[in-house]
């Protein structure tokens, strides 16, 4: 065997694979629910400009899923802790977004030097260290599936409650607020639904790429259409699909799953981004025959 059959071997391997699918069943249904909870905050998340916040709340969760699995606690709970601390901080102290990328990037380094050194206290398998920071797809058992599932339906509920107020507080804050929206109360509930989102997520992707379930499926959808209904749908379509075809390859293979979340995820924004770029040059050449056909019409009396 060659070094690139090796490689390949190790990227690529379905010897047994029907056998190794039963133990990625909890995996696959809360694939699922994380593409749904993803694909949907991440609207908001492009709408409100918060990819940084994403990553940094990420970091925090990373610290209390460490702090969870030295103390030998649940490794869910410690995650939405780490996240809803984050997001309430970010939420309270980074009301403008000067000061908001400022909390970020004090949080961001805390977060992951707590988390590191949680690690590093702890003894136990090397695998669950890795598998924070990387993601892993066999380790969601019924406890956890039941955390994942439970603050999943959550997230959902809260976002369909709040989803036109927020929508409109996103698209034009001064006009809603002149309205009686409440802007700065949805903003920082906003803060705490992503919280619990980027939580979920750190627990099949890692820590360090969850921005390819919260942030990259909802910038592939803006690339091709910007339908208010659309635009969520194929969202949560792009990152159901990368998350459940990331689980589905990394199967067989010795490689987290997170590099093949990730790649997935970004092939359908390079595809997304070509098409909308292509759609644009269309509309682009059509304009002078639209502008040519107006003119011929009759003047309106």
């Amino acid at each position: 065997m060659t070094l690139a059959d090796g490689i390949w071997h190790q990227i690529f391997d379905f010897t047994d694979y029907g056998e190794l699918l039963a133990l990625v069943r909890n995996s696959l249904v809360a694939g699922v629910a994380l593409g749904l909870v993803g694909g949907l905050a991440g609207v908001f998340v492009l709408m409100r400009d918060l990819p940084f916040a994403v990553h940094g709340i990420s970091e925090l969760s990373f610290a209390g899923a460490s702090a969870a699995l030295l103390l030998d606690a649940n490794i869910v709970v410690g995650s939405i802790a780490g996240s809803l601390l984050a997001a309430g901080a970010i939420g309270v102290l980074g009301s403008r977004a000067r000061d908001r990328n400022s909390v970020i990037g004090i949080i961001m380094p805390f977060g992951l030097g707590l988390g590191v050194l949680f690690l590093a206290l702890y003894k136990g398998r090397a695998a669950n260290k890795f598998g924070l920071l990387t993601g892993q797809i066999v380790a969601v058992d019924t406890p956890q599936m039941s955390w994942l599932l439970g603050t999943s339906v959550l997230v959902l509920v809260a976002l369909a409650v709040m989803w036109r107020p927020l929508a409109f507080a996103s698209t034009d804050p001064d006009v809603a607020e002149a309205r009686g929206v409440p802007v700065r109360a949805l903003s920082f509930a906003f803060m705490l639904v992503l919280g619990l989102a980027v939580a979920l997520s750190v627990q099949i992707v890692g820590a360090l790429l969850v921005l390819s379930l919260v942030v990259t499926p909802a910038a592939a959808a803006a690339r091709v259409t910007a339908s208010p209904v659309l635009l969520p749908a194929l969202s949560v379509v792009f990152a159901v699909v990368s998350i459940e075809g990331g689980i589905l390859l990394a199967l067989g293979s010795s490689i987290p799953i997170s590099p093949y979340v990730t790649t997935i995820s970004f092939t359908i924004y390079a595809v997304c981004r070509v098409a909308g770029r292509n759609r644009t040059r269309r509309w682009g050449a059509r304009r002078p025959a639209v502008r040519a056909a107006r003119a011929d019409l009759p003047a309106r009396t």
